[in-house]
């Protein structure tokens, strides 16, 4: 994946997101299955209703571990998305920061570029996000 794939990527995963819930079907549905196991984890959360109708509740939250790095989007307290990245050291997270979506968005491109340098079946979903 080259630096212009990158940047496509980046706008991909940009385009018309302003909520968790947006940026969970991308990553699960779009990505999830070439993703290894457990990378991307969502939180939801279910109400009374959600429950009696069988629904799985909105997303509140997506949880993207690599091995150098935990990418956190979380519903925002007055609407839209907060986001932050988590530095990783053989296991342990070292840092937390606050992150503006774009830069987040940034660092998850630069993750799964690395992880589609390694993996074809992960190459191959993000050639389909980027409509290649």
């Amino acid at each position: 994946m080259g630096e212009l794939d990158f940047h496509l990527l980046v706008a991909a995963l940009r385009t018309d997101r302003a909520d968790v819930e947006s940026y969970h079907r991308v990553l699960s549905e779009t990505l999830g299955s070439a993703l290894p196991p457990g990378m991307v984890e969502v939180t939801r959360r279910r109400t009374f209703a959600d429950r009696v109708a069988g629904r799985d509740g909105q997303a509140v939250s997506v949880r993207v571990t690599t091995p150098d790095r935990v990418l956190v989007l979380s519903a925002g307290r007055h609407g839209g998305v907060a986001a932050e990245i988590h530095q990783v050291v053989r296991g342990v997270v070292i840092s937390r920061k606050q992150a503006a979506i774009d830069d987040w968005l940034a660092a998850l491109a630069r993750e799964l570029t690395t992880l589609a340098e390694r993996d074809a079946r992960a190459r191959d979903a993000l050639s389909r996000l980027l409509g290649g």
